[in-house]
């Protein structure tokens, strides 16, 4: 019987291709430079499934106007707003993504980035590697104090809970939330977390401001000038969700003129180029490090696999989002 053949767009994990290899006629991408949208488009008409990443863009342009081979899209990721799945669903073809898996790794680093902003540890250490550091003084690069402190969750679902439950029992801090769809009771009660009726209820009163909603137009540039201003000037912001989530240039622009106090960032509008002005900022930046952790890069892997083997043996895909 012949295999499915399948393209993976960028290296994965070593255990992930060969299992892939071991199942599929796999045509792996051993160079690991990005495919540019041509290509991929291309491959709609060679392949039986394309196993795209989250920095591959799949807009409505590139799916063919005629029934693909390709019927299935195996995301690498949990996000997939890269993905027109609207133009996937009306082209016949399926997404999954990779849920659950990489919600405490990312959590993690959304901590990471709250601590790093905080205690300005990404100035301390550009200062000390370019010889700068002129010793121990009482009013030094001080920083923000988060025990204690109001943790506000943009986006309460499995990563914004992760987070909250890192802040709170980690840090003592009080969580406070958002989020556009209703929150089992029992989910907030895990960490005493307060709901608050809008955005700005939340950018208000934190003390710290953690992003956790999908990206896509409907959250396209959520955090803006205007919502920027509504923040304590002692605030920080963080994103570990989407770089479009983010309005780059006013976000510089607060932190150069004081209206919030930093930013720890990870992702980014337009990645891997980052926006300029961030660049001459205090900000924490990061290369979208999230999920990137040995074995949280296997899991994710793994779970595109099942997902692939479900849908050959005419099964749901457990992780199917369109």
């Amino acid at each position: 019987m012949t295999k499915p053949k399948i393209l993976v767009t960028r290296r994965w994990p070593k255990s992930v291709e060969e299992r892939l290899s071991q199942t599929y006629d796999a045509t792996l991408n051993t160079d690991d430079k990005p495919m540019s949208t041509q290509e991929i488009a291309e491959a709609f008409a060679e392949f039986d499934a394309i196993c795209p990443t989250v920095s591959d863009k799949l807009p409505a342009d590139i799916f063919p106007k005629e029934t693909p081979r390709a019927k299935i899209l195996g995301n690498y990721g949990v996000g997939f707003s890269h993905i027109n799945t609207d133009a996937a669903k009306a082209a016949g073809v399926a997404v999954t993504n990779t849920p659950e898996v990489l919600s405490e790794c990312t959590a993690d680093l959304a901590i990471t980035l709250m601590l790093m902003a905080a205690r300005r540890a990404s100035e301390g250490e550009r200062e000390v590697r370019a010889g700068q550091w002129t010793g121990w003084r009482p009013t030094h690069m001080v920083g923000t104090k988060v025990s204690g402190a109001t943790f506000g969750v943009l986006g309460f679902g499995r990563i914004g809970r992760t987070a909250a439950k890192r802040a709170h029992f980690g840090f003592g801090m009080k969580v406070i939330y958002y989020d556009a769809f209703p929150v089992k009771p029992e989910l907030a009660a895990e960490t005493g977390a307060e709901a608050r009726d809008s955005i700005e209820a939340v950018l208000r009163e934190a003390d710290v401001v953690s992003l956790h909603m999908p990206g896509g137009k409907e959250n396209y540039h959520l955090i803006n000038a205007q919502r920027l201003e509504m923040m304590k000037p002692t605030a920080i912001l963080v994103n570990t969700a989407r770089g479009e989530v983010v309005d780059a240039a006013a976000l510089a622009a607060a932190l150069k003129a004081g209206t919030i106090a930093g930013a720890g960032l990870d992702v980014y509008e337009g990645e891997p180029t980052i926006p300029p002005p961030l660049l001459d900022t205090n900000a924490v930046l990061l290369p979208h490090l999230g999920s990137a952790t040995e074995t949280t890069r296997e899991a994710m892997g793994m779970m595109v696999a099942d997902n692939l083997d479900a849908f050959f043996a005419g099964k749901e895909p457990p992780n199917r989002v369109a």
